[in-house]
């Protein structure tokens, strides 16, 4: 992508890459990663020239299928991966610079934890790593286990953990530290349709606290329930870029919903409603879901390879 078009396509045109501004928790910019081998030639590039904007108390949603450029994304905002291209600010800070770290909690795909530490221990283990004082860490760790509905098994050894259960604990070490940013790959993955529920609860719930959320994930009913806006990648590329509500709208169809109608009335539409005395119970641009639109996507994409991303952020 040229440097005219990732500039044109940042949502104010005006505003220059790292430019101050308290409402943008990660930029990048023509961001590239390219895995080499043992000689220094291209391998794979994972990335190309990736431009994002996450905004502060949004949920943002990176999809793609295995191989897209998810992961080394999350690892390169990390800081665990270096750029072969292209730029990256998260918090404010080079995504390369370990003290913005301090402000992001982080929940891998597979939570590696200390098997033989029981809940309490372990979440008191990732709070010393932050030089939280003792009074502090003690009341932390209890709310967060409490929060994760650990609280009847909090002393067990994590190694009698179910995966559900492990997920829960390691949603509670993220949140040791009470990120700003919190980055969650696969946060549903292993839990019961409950646990389901109760994870997406507490992810809306930090939203609600002022937290930025950026998470990955393959179960796209959740992402559809949670998430404010989400990038799709393929192939390393971004192939698509808004907020999910105007992603999934079929614009060129209306959909009505009435209740209270006689069957005459039922095979009209607007204008006979009310002279029917129907109640409108709904009206606007019907939806798509976003498997369909993530498939859609994918499907169009192995079509026509270098199909630039359809920003649709109004």
């Amino acid at each position: 992508m040229s440097e005219e078009k990732a500039t044109a396509s940042l949502p104010e045109k005006t505003r220059r890459f790292g430019d101050d501004s308290s409402n943008i928790v990660i930029e990048t910019k023509n961001l590239s990663k390219v895995y080499r081998d043992f000689w220094g030639r291209q391998k794979v590039r994972a990335l190309k020239a990736l431009d994002l904007e996450v905004q502060k108390g949004e949920i943002f949603g990176l999809l793609g299928p295995n191989g897209s450029g998810k992961s080394t994304t999350m690892k390169l905002l990390l800081g665990l991966l270096f750029p072969s291209g292209g730029q990256a600010l998260v918090l404010g800070k080079e995504a390369s610079n370990v003290e913005k770290n301090e402000r992001i909690g982080y929940l891998p795909e597979e939570s590696y934890l200390y098997k033989f530490l029981n809940a309490e221990e372990t979440l008191d283990f990732y709070g010393r790593l932050f030089d939280m004082p003792a009074n502090v860490r003690r009341d932390r760790v209890k709310s967060l286990i409490d929060r994760v509905g650990l609280t009847g098994a909090r002393r067990r050894q994590l190694k009698e953990y179910s995966k559900g259960m492990t997920r829960r604990i390691g949603l509670a070490q993220a949140l040791i530290n009470d990120p700003d940013l919190i980055l969650l790959d696969e946060p549903t993955s292993g839990l019961d349709p409950l646990g389901v529920d109760e994870m997406k609860k507490m992810i809306i719930e930090l939203k609600e606290q002022g937290k930025t959320i950026v998470m990955c994930s393959h179960l796209l009913t959740d992402v559809q329930s949670v998430c404010d806006r989400i990038a799709i990648l393929h192939q390393g590329e971004l192939k698509e870029l808004g907020r999910v509500d105007s992603l999934l709208e079929v614009s060129n169809e209306v959909q009505i919903r009435a209740g209270g109608l006689s069957a005459e009335a039922e095979q009209e539409i607007k204008d006979v409603i009310a002279k029917h005395n129907g109640e409108l119970v709904e009206y606007g641009k019907p939806s798509t879901t976003l498997q369909d639109l993530f498939l859609d996507i994918v499907s169009e994409s192995e079509a026509r390879p270098g199909r630039q991303a359809n920003r649709r952020d109004e």
